[in-house]
């Protein structure tokens, strides 16, 4: 594959102003798709963002770029990004286009593609978009610019859709859930979607203003979620990230419930109403081993694939299973929605909980997690290798130390300057010790 020079594993993502996310790219960024999808068939794509206040700028700037590609744009304003997923395969378009950075604060933002059919774009277009990037921008004759609309029902449709993944027999009336959207895409619709399913809905994160999203709420901050679940004395709660797309659980005691506990309620389930139809599990090398074993004591298949949704995605093709996700919150289930969906994998426990006559907490109980640590070390301008030897050397005397009743992941992330330090042991005092010591090793090279 050819070397990229935009586009990371989950798109284009940085600081506003800075790098790539400024109108002059974006705009031009928007031209180059436009360029590269133009005359494929219904020549419209859709453009969905979060609630970062820089989404404005950005969203404009791509429409500017289509248009001048000639290139009808359908603005669905602030949604989550599976929603702009099936709208996108909905709506018939070329591609749909996401203004978001996730989980990170407001002044990162990012942009990634949705092909015709709901999956991110393939690799040959993207790297098609990049090639283009380096022509000299041209636009269209006035009378063949691309027109732009905004959808006023988006919001609705997609929820129809939400609810359209829960079984018609059942209700979730008598149920108390918090909902936290972490003030992002989501904040309109999670509460509708299971208060309009029957639940008593207790509501966090839903008052966005451009600035807090992601801001000691949502997927990635749990405190105030379980706080909130044991004042309320709730039955469980819903947290899920900036742009929809991952979710984390809480039960009604306070206990979180992270993607590796979703999957396995969710593969479980499948299991016992003859929906696995003998296929498997995708996780990641972060996945904790206690999915693994409790994968195998089902006769469940599992495999790993590299860290990111797109490379579960990836394995779940090739293997032509259905189920997958990381630790962090990212389930997949194929025969439900094309793209990961915090919205409705929550619905998809909640049928788990409804079937079994469990409660979250007691449902969870077939997998139990190895400690598991993990520390994300910061680096400067000089980017860190994992692979220096006096890092290298704290990992061989972490995995000599531990043995078969440990391991030890390191790897970039994508998206930050970060090293990610993971130590997964049986003792969790030994998982704690060694990652400490291996992020303290990367703290003194990154320091030279």
């Amino acid at each position: 594959m050819s070397q990229r020079k935009y586009f990371g594993t989950d798109g284009i993502r940085g600081k506003v102003g800075q790098s790539a996310i400024n109108p002059e790219f974006v705009t031009k960024l928007g031209w180059a798709a436009g360029k590269v999808l133009s005359g494929r068939g219904t020549n419209k794509v859709l453009i969905g963002k979060d609630t970062r206040i820089s989404g404005y700028m950005l969203e404009s700037a791509l429409e500017a770029g289509l248009s001048a590609a000639g290139i009808n744009v359908a603005l669905l304003g602030p949604m989550p990004t599976p929603a702009i997923a099936y709208l996108t395969k909905t709506f018939r378009s070329e591609a749909g286009i996401v203004i978001s950075a996730s989980h990170n604060p407001y002044y990162d933002n990012g942009i990634k593609f949705f092909s015709a059919d709901g999956y991110k774009l393939a690799d040959d277009i993207e790297l098609a978009i990049e090639a283009q990037m380096d022509q000299p921008m041209e636009c269209v004759a006035s009378d063949k610019l691309g027109k732009a609309i905004r959808v006023a029902d988006a919001a609705g449709r997609y929820i129809e859709f939400c609810k359209g993944t829960f079984p018609s027999d059942l209700s979730l009336k008598g149920l108390k859930i918090v909902v936290d959207c972490a003030h992002g895409a989501t904040y309109h619709i999670a509460p509708n979607v299971l208060r309009e399913l029957g639940a008593d809905v207790i509501e966090l994160g839903t008052e966005p203003d451009g600035l807090n999203i992601n801001d000691n709420v949502g997927a990635t901050s749990m405190q105030a979620i379980t706080q909130k679940v044991l004042e309320e004395k709730a039955d469980l709660g819903f947290a899920l990230d900036g742009d929809g797309d991952r979710i984390m659980m809480v039960d009604h005691k306070g206990n979180l419930v992270d993607g590796d506990e979703i999957v396995y309620i969710i593969a479980r389930d499948a299991l016992s109403s003859g929906r696995l139809n003998g296929g498997g599990v995708v996780g990641t090398l972060m996945s904790n081993l206690g999915l693994e074993v409790a994968l195998a004591q089902l006769a469940i298949p599992f495999a790993r694939s590299k860290v990111g949704d797109r490379y579960v995605m990836e394995l779940l093709n090739e293997k032509g299973w259905n189920i997958g996700g990381e630790s962090s919150g990212h389930v997949l289930n194929l025969a439900v929605s094309s793209t990961g969906d915090g919205i409705v994998s929550g619905l998809q426990v909640l049928t788990s909980m409804l079937r079994a006559g469990l409660n979250l907490y007691e449902l969870r109980q077939g997998m139990e997690k190895f400690p598991q640590t993990l520390i994300n070390v910061r680096y400067g301008e000089t980017v860190v290798s994992t692979d220096h030897g006096d890092i290298q050397k704290a990992v061989l005397a972490a995995e000599q130390d531990m043995g078969e009743d440990g391991r030890v992941l390191l790897r970039k992330s994508g998206t930050e300057p970060l090293i990610r330090v993971m130590v997964e042991a049986t003792d969790e005092g030994l998982a704690q010790k060694w990652a400490e010591h291996i992020a303290e090793s990367v703290r003194k090279v990154s320091a030279q």
